[in-house]
């Protein structure tokens, strides 16, 4: 069949592999005219890696990504260690795939290498979406395309996901996010070569941090409660002081992090609620079009990655008649557990005091169920 994919971010790159190994023709429409080295961090743990895996770019990534050791929970005032769990070779052994933590651009660039050029359309911004059985395209360039199945993996302020189901109304939780980049030499704290999260006396403030660019350089990300910031970009530029104000009474170590951060981005954080349906007809959702959650189980990225391969499963060997079937197999076959992480995320609980990571970290996308529709 002809598929075509909204959005050429890493679920739409992720699923076009998938689909193109499951016999389909396969066209990705990104609105960006290239693809630049913006962005920062991906941690991408096991069970996103081990479904990387199945899509052929595991050893790309192990050439650009860090292995962090451990995950680590520490206290904000004490420095404290509350839970440590083994990650690296650890990780291998028990989930058939380690942690990786990356820049997004080098996850999307070893997507990209898995693609023909002819397939990725760049400069296409859909403007209009025709939905039901026969989709169709309208973008912003002029031009037109008709497909037999419509994926939109075009991130958290889907037009596909408005196309099917109508506006959304997105709740700002009154955190803002921080993020920035850091040379390792200029650092002198422990753990550096392990994801670690400083909890916060409230669940408003934490900060995360872990080793990127093969340990050469360290992320760092925060949280504040800031009602009266309301952008919701990655993009856009924050102040480094505020930053630290924010986090002023925190342990030496953990103020020391941000004293090394020279720029910051900032964004606002929002929550959606578990959608009731991801399909109608020919057109389906992927990855933040229908299940966009918080940062803090690490699991944005990680839930379309596995979106895309049991996406590439579902559709393997079907024709036009059998597409709403094989998608609300695929729907099925999703739903529960992104909404679980979806809520779980949103709780900011994850981990804090140890617990059982195998039902994030043990999924196989590659070998998960898929009952009948």
């Amino acid at each position: 069949m002809k598929i075509g994919i909204n959005g050429g971010g890493i679920g739409g790159l992720a699923s076009a592999i998938s689909l193109r190994a499951a016999g389909h023709d396969v066209e990705v429409y990104e609105q960006a005219a290239d693809y630049r080295r913006v962005g920062a961090d991906i941690n991408l743990t096991p069970n996103a890696v081990r479904a990387l895996k199945s899509l052929g770019v595991f050893e790309a990534l192990v050439e650009k990504g860090a292995q962090p050791t451990h995950r680590i929970s520490r206290m904000w005032d004490t420095g404290e260690e509350t839970s440590r769990l083994a990650m690296a070779g650890e990780a291998e052994r028990k989930y058939g795939a380690p942690q990786l933590t990356i820049h997004r651009a080098d996850l999307l660039d070893a997507l990209r290498s898995r693609i023909p050029e002819g397939a990725m359309l760049l400069g296409h911004r859909a403007i209009g979406i025709e939905t039901g059985d026969a989709p169709r395209v309208r973008f912003a360039n002029g031009e037109e395309r008709s497909v037999d199945v419509l994926v939109g993996a075009d991130g958290i302020h889907s037009p596909t996901r408005e196309a099917l189901f109508g506006p959304e109304h997105p709740q700002f939780t009154g955190l803002v996010s921080y993020r920035s980049v850091v040379d390792r030499a200029k650092l002198d704290v422990p753990n550096l070569d392990a994801f670690t999260k400083w909890w916060g006396p409230t669940p408003d403030r934490q900060i995360v941090t872990f080793p990127l660019n093969r340990g050469r350089e360290t992320f760092v990300f925060a949280t504040t409660a800031q009602n009266d910031w309301r952008h919701e970009s990655w993009t856009m530029p924050g102040d480094a002081d505020e930053l630290r104000e924010a986090y002023a009474d925190f342990h030496a170590e953990a103020r020391a992090l941000l004293d090394a951060c020279d720029t910051v981005m900032k964004s606002a954080l929002y929550v959606r609620d578990p959608l009731p349906a991801w399909s109608a007809g020919h057109v389906t959702l992927l990855g933040d079009a229908c299940h966009p959650m918080t940062p803090f189980m690490a699991q944005g990225a990680c839930m379309a990655i596995e979106d895309a391969v049991v996406l590439g499963r579902a559709l393997k060997g079907v024709s036009r008649d059998g597409v709403p079937a094989a998608l609300k197999r695929y729907e099925n076959a999703r739903k529960e557990r992104t909404a679980r992480v979806q809520l779980g995320s949103r709780g900011n609980e994850w981990l804090k005091q140890g617990g059982n990571a195998d039902w994030v970290y043990g999924y196989v996308a590659s070998e998960a169920p898929l009952d009948p529709a």
